[in-house]
């Protein structure tokens, strides 16, 4: 069974943007990571058509778009996004740091099912409107 230190984990390029660093791994099933995002990084809104999703707020704020609905999440919410369906956020602090995992593992690459979606100019304005 691997444990993986937090002393020993190294950043790596998003498979998408390579100026976001994760902390990603992929096992058999799941991929998993830490993921640190300052405010502007986020990816505009997307759908993993392959992809369901768990994130696990651990700092900052979240506003999050699911389909057509947007809430916030603060540390300690845990965020459910099934396979197909629209979703984003926006941090509304400074930054936010949450823990990730998805299905299927693929090549363990967190960004790697991130595919557009048609009304991407609407729910980006949907976001950025948030307060």
């Amino acid at each position: 069974m691997p444990i993986y230190k937090a002393t020993e984990m190294k950043e790596t390029p998003d498979v998408v943007r390579p100026n976001i660093k994760m902390i990603q791994f992929g096992g058999e099933l799941i991929k998993a990571g830490l993921v640190t995002y300052k405010k502007g990084d986020v990816p505009p809104p997307h759908v993993h058509p392959n992809d369901e999703q768990w994130i696990y707020l651990l700092e900052g704020q979240l506003a999050v778009l699911l389909e057509n609905d947007i809430d916030i999440a603060n540390p300690g919410d845990l965020i459910y996004i099934p396979r197909n369906t629209t979703h984003g956020i926006k941090v509304l602090g400074e930054l936010c740091k949450f823990f990730t995992c998805k299905s299927p593992a693929g090549s363990g690459g967190l960004s790697e099912d991130y595919t557009a979606v048609p009304n991407l100019e609407e729910l980006t304005e949907k976001l950025t409107n948030f307060n």
